[in-house]
């Protein structure tokens, strides 16, 4: 212990010094977006890079499961090809077809990291802006939403989880188009709540909960979950619903990031709106 403090008083003035740059790099980096997402980007680089070792040998034990999932998304996308279908009417239509336009794009990401127990949660994924993903671009599974990209880096993304506490997404009732918006509270990560339902609209324990397409981030037609639970609280005119997430965070292994090919359309035209 001596030798400690000696060691230390003798060199108190290098120690010093690298205190002092700390605590300057930490105010550069708090103060100046450039330098801030300079070091954001760094980060996930290193990060990303360490926690893609343990993913690639955790999914090794998961292979079964995971092969499990993508046999079952692969038999509902080939019944939807054309091959599934059979002409029964045998008339001959001549069509330009002008009225359907491509405006979203998918890439398939593998998670490297996950979060569900937080108040605040996050994933990182194993695609970056090499691979065209960039921020504010949505994410999904084959069985339902699983958040937003926050940052990127070269190689690889962070996604803010829809088990956030600013996670808010705007989602309707299936069978008859009830806008709200669906928020988590905390604590349970297979539950959320709906919000915004008037108490006027007749509801049904199971009713399907899906995206409304209200945004330049998640398409249409999303599955969130179904109601499990709901109720009217005296003087409100609002419903509580609480639903069940179709997806179980906890067994995420592959998702998809959505790229909306009209977003910067969309958002300019809101703009243009909002500035009138």
């Amino acid at each position: 212990m001596r030798n400690l403090f000696s060691f230390l008083l003798k060199n108190y003035f290098f120690f010093l010094f690298l205190f002092l740059e700390i605590i300057a790099t930490v105010l550069i980096v708090n103060n100046n977006y450039f330098q801030r997402s300079v070091v954001i980007n760094a980060t996930n680089e290193f990060t990303g890079s360490v926690k893609s070792i343990f993913s690639n040998v955790t999914e090794y034990f998961f292979l079964k499961q995971t092969n499990k999932i993508l046999s079952e998304e692969n038999s509902i996308l080939h019944a939807l090809t054309e091959k599934s279908y059979i002409i029964t009417d045998r008339s001959t239509y001549l069509i330009d077809d002008t009225v359907y336009k491509q405006q979203y794009t998918y890439v398939g990401a593998g998670i490297i990291s996950n979060s569900i127990h937080k108040r605040n949660n996050y994933l990182m994924l194993n695609k970056g802006v090499a691979d065209g993903v960039n921020k504010d671009m949505a994410v999904i599974s084959p069985k339902g939403i699983v958040g937003i990209i926050r940052d990127v880096s070269k190689n690889f993304s962070s996604v803010i989880s829809v088990l956030h506490k600013d996670a808010k997404i705007s989602a309707k009732i299936k069978k008859n188009n009830y806008i709200g918006t669906m928020i988590w509270k905390g604590i349970d990560y297979r539950t959320a709540y709906l919000m915004d339902i008037p108490t006027h609209v007749k509801l049904t324990m199971g009713d399907t909960i899906i995206t409304s397409g209200f945004s330049h981030i998640f398409p249409e037609g999303i599955m969130i979950g179904v109601i499990n639970n709901y109720t009217i609280l005296q003087g409100e005119n609002f419903y509580t619903i609480k639903l069940k997430f179709s997806e179980d965070y906890n067994s995420l292994s592959y998702v998809y990031i959505v790229n909306n090919l009209m977003k910067n359309e969309q958002i300019k035209l809101e703009t243009e709106s909002q500035d009138e």
